[in-house]
């Protein structure tokens, strides 16, 4: 069995953090945990965003830097560099949201281009990440989701989204730097979950290189893993699978209500959390066949796939397997888990500030809502000032 007590040690967790660090993160976590301030400072600082108002400056030095790496590539390398002298890689996350051009669409292809270019570079940076509506229209997947035809314009304009995921999945192959694609909202799922599979079958012939994402809080996602898996055994091609809980939980089940049909979403979190294990065991009894990216903040998940990596004898530093948790937070299970030899990226957002806030709200909100991941980062936090006697 796994040493249950890996994670409490904040003298690993925070190696990193020097103690001003360690003190803005206390305070941040402190803010986040009482909810209404939470959404006292969201409201206030999207007015004063839009506003133009100056507090780029105020907000860069204490949410920004807390959670993201910089406003560009460049700007990340100091701490790709530092997180990797722990063994612990990163995941270059463009965390602007919400674009809706062939322009924009185009300008976010040739971001992800650069950044494998970047990776190719740098052993620290084996992965990258993109979300298929940063490719092309939400608007679209849904149309296609819901099996209705599409126009001749929307088909031309479908077949450039197609080209984007392409020239993205083919470079990575080129250069050997695998490709996650992250999971949206169920009602345009199904496009993308097509699309994905069809660049596995092109790109995963040896290896996964393309990754699809598995969010394990709807209930129906253990049977399309296990019918992809038995097509890809068919057809001879690897699965990449990023497994997560799931972002879109509150949203998912009001346009369920609001539509009148069943809800995609487990109806505890008990079975939530039963799904997603489920998924991490029965990927881990097919590694040879699907390489997982395990993205989780909680600590019973971890041991777990530790467990069953040592009951399966996979090695710690099998590429088929990885964790991942987002920079900023959780820092006791990444840098614990490098420590130990196992395979460990942090997603690392960037972007200019004002661009990458809809993202940080989220995130704020998000650590809101997840009970006692706040206050266990505030525990953790206060046990290391204490032992550093800040």
């Amino acid at each position: 069995m796994t040493n249950n007590a890996l994670f409490n040690n904040t003298e690993v967790a925070f190696s990193l953090k020097s103690d001003s660090e360690l003190e803005r993160a206390y305070f941040l976590f402190k803010m986040i945990s009482k909810e209404p301030l939470v959404r006292i400072g969201t409201a206030v600082t999207k007015f004063a965003l839009n506003a133009s108002l100056p507090v780029e400056g105020l907000i860069r030095s204490t949410v920004f830097d807390h959670f993201c790496g910089g406003v560009n590539e460049e700007d990340c390398l100091p701490v790709i560099d530092k997180m990797y002298t722990k063994g612990v890689s990163s995941v270059l996350d463009y965390s602007v949201e919400g674009k809706a051009s062939e322009a924009q669409f185009d300008d976010a292809l040739e971001k992800i281009l650069k950044i494998i270019r970047f990776c190719e570079e740098r052993e620290a940076m084996p992965i990258v990440v993109f979300k298929p509506t940063g490719f092309g229209r939400f608007y679209l997947y849904e149309k296609k989701s819901e099996g209705l035809r599409l126009s001749i314009e929307e088909e031309e304009e479908w077949n450039r989204i197609v080209t984007r995921f392409h020239k993205v999945c083919k470079m990575a192959k080129e250069k050997d730097v695998e490709v996650l694609i992250d999971g949206e909202e169920s009602w345009m799922q199904s496009a993308a979950d097509d699309l994905v599979e069809d660049m596995m079958r092109h790109y995963n012939t040896e290896k996964a290189i393309v990754y699809n994402t598995l969010q394990l809080y709807r209930w129906d996602r253990l049977d399309y893993l296990k019918a992809l898996h038995q097509r890809a055994k068919k057809e001879g091609f690897k699965i990449g699978m990023k497994i997560v809980r799931g972002a879109y939980m509150e949203k998912e089940r009001e346009r369920a209500e609001t539509l009148g049909y069943k809800s995609p979403i487990c109806e505890t979190k008990a079975i939530t959390d039963q799904n997603f294990n489920d998924g991490l065991q029965y990927i881990l009894e097919n590694n040879t066949d699907i390489s997982i990216f395990i993205g989780t903040h909680n600590e019973k998940s971890c041991y777990l796939a530790m467990d069953l990596m040592n009951q399966l004898h996979i090695s710690k530093s099998d590429n088929n397997v990885w964790f991942g948790q987002l920079y900023g937070m959780s820092d006791h299970i990444s840098f614990n888990l490098a420590e130990q030899g196992y395979n460990v990226a942090k997603y690392l957002p960037f972007g200019p500030v004002k661009d990458v806030m809809p993202y940080l709200i989220r995130r704020a909100e998000e650590n809101t809502s997840v009970a006692g991941q706040t206050n266990r980062e505030l525990e953790l936090i206060k046990t290391e000032r204490k032992r550093r006697k800040v």
